[in-house]
Parts: C-alpha cells; sequence; structure tokens
C-alpha cells in the first residue's frame, strides 16, 4: 500500500466531475487501499479519487476514528438520494491548505451506491458523517467546499494563496 500524493486547489482535477466505476477489479481495491492509507495519513476523515488526481466516483471515510475507533468506508458511485435539515459544520479539506470555514450542508442525507465489492449499499447518515459525506460527493462532482462559501470569503482565502504564492511558498 502506498500512500499518495494530494492534489491541492488550484489544481484541475479538483473542479472536474468523476467518472462511473465499471470495473471492480484488483486495481481499484489496490487503489481503494491506497486511497485509506493518504486519508489516514494526513490525516483526513474523508478523501475522494479527485483529490489523489483519479477520477472515479469512489470515496472513502471514517468518522469513528475521531473516537479512537477506526472503520473504514467505502462507497464507489455514491449519490445523495434524500436530503434534510440543516447543519453549519466547520469545514476544511486536504486539497486546500490552512483554511476552515463554515459551511452549511444537510443535515440528515441518504446515500446509495456500492461497497468495494460492487454490492449494493444504502448509508442514512447524521451530524458530521452527513456532512463528510456531502463534502467528498461535492470532490466527485468537481466542487470543493469553497465553492459554497461567500464571495467575500472565498476572496479572502484567495489573496492569502497569492501572497502566499508571491513569497515563494
Amino acid at each position: 500500500m502506498a500512500v499518495l500524493p494530494i492534489r491541492l486547489f488550484p489544481d484541475p482535477v479538483l473542479h472536474t466531475q468523476a467518472q462511473e466505476v465499471t470495473d471492480i477489479d484488483g486495481a481499484l481495491q489496490k487503489f481503494i487501499d491506497d486511497m485509506a492509507d493518504t486519508m489516514y495519513k494526513a490525516p483526513g476523515l474523508g478523501l475522494a479519487a479527485n483529490q489523489v488526481g483519479d477520477l472515479h466516483r469512489v470515496i472513502v471515510f471514517d468518522v469513528a476514528q475521531r473516537e479512537g475507533k477506526p472503520e473504514l468506508m467505502v462507497i464507489l458511485n455514491p449519490r445523495i438520494t434524500a436530503a434534510d435539515g440543516e447543519i453549519i459544520h466547520n469545514e476544511g479539506c486536504l486539497s486546500v491548505r490552512d483554511f476552515s470555514a463554515e459551511v452549511r450542508r444537510s443535515a440528515r442525507v441518504c446515500v446509495e451506491g456500492l461497497d468495494r465489492h460492487g454490492k449494493p449499499l444504502t448509508l442514512t447518515a447524521e451530524g458530521l458523517m452527513a456532512v463528510v459525506l456531502q463534502h467528498e460527493i461535492d470532490h466527485l462532482n468537481g466542487l470543493l467546499f469553497l465553492d459554497r462559501l461567500s464571495r467575500l470569503k472565498r476572496s479572502l482565502y484567495l489573496r492569502r494563496l497569492k501572497k502566499r504564492a508571491e513569497a515563494g511558498g
């Protein structure tokens, strides 16, 4: 297993929509394991394939690790089939350096997709897990949490990023 390089904003792959997974084979299983290693090493709560430069609809996440009980979850071709309520959560992203902001999301979601072996999966989540699922599925749709911020907050981050680049960082 390997730790993959995480793509950083403004890499164009982060704004590219991922394609459905059609072949579930040994190469995909290795890729999923590599994504998990990358997520845990970063450390992060979730990772979408776009973030490591792959344009297939694959997400890995583990909210339980926060309580010291790691439980890796994998969803292929995830899609939100129902959502309700509202939550505002302070989000960060492995692809957006040194920045977090409050993002408005659905408090509860139902997600359908496939498990890593191709079996149909339905997951109902609320709170932090719902936020993580929406965040990672956004990645697969070519969206970053930055795209959900006000123009002012986004421009503040872009200004900070530009200053860092000008300073050689």
